[in-house]
């Protein structure tokens, strides 16, 4: 009986490591960021959405934890895929990307994972503190959603606020 409990045990370790692993490629620090960058926020003005920058790295739990929950949450996903395109960029030991996390205004400052939205011309609109978004040992539904809604484009489109006529 403790062979079977051991063998069980064991299996359920290797699925999820394997599970991890395959999480973890979210990063790739062998990217050409600014070229990739560049051709999403060309692909974003086209189709009238903002660009999501993820900032982090195969190694930021944090990093793979909101993926998943944008990923598996369907609210959150559906407005991700509606409203912006995503992009993954790497900041590790193998490839810390300087100079176009100085163009950003060092948003590394924040910690991993840490957001940046760009409009469809490639102007930083927002830096997001992702703490903000933490509940518990996740991330926030709710909170998660505001921000996305927040930094859309729709949100930022003067035509989204009549202009209230003054007697």
């Amino acid at each position: 009986m403790k062979k079977i409990v051991l063998l069980i045990l064991i299996t359920l370790l290797m699925i999820d490591l394997n599970a991890q692993t395959s999480e973890s490629k979210l990063y790739n620090p062998e990217a050409v960021a600014k070229t990739d960058i560049q051709n999403i926020v060309t692909k974003a003005n086209a189709e009238g959405k903002h660009v999501l920058l993820q900032i982090g790295g195969n190694w930021c739990s944090w990093c793979i934890k909101f993926n998943k929950k944008t990923t598996e949450n369907d609210t959150l996903k559906n407005v991700l895929t509606e409203k912006y395109i995503t992009y993954h960029l790497n900041y590790s030991k193998e490839n810390w990307n300087e100079d176009i996390l100085a163009n950003l205004g060092y948003p590394q400052r924040f910690g991993f994972p840490v957001f940046v939205v760009l409009d469809g011309k490639g102007n930083r609109l927002h830096t997001q503190n992702s703490v903000y978004l933490e509940e518990n040992k996740g991330y926030s539904t709710k909170e998660v959603l505001e921000f996305f809604n927040s930094w859309s484009p729709t949100a930022i489109d003067s035509k989204s606020y009549p202009s209230k006529v003054r007697n």
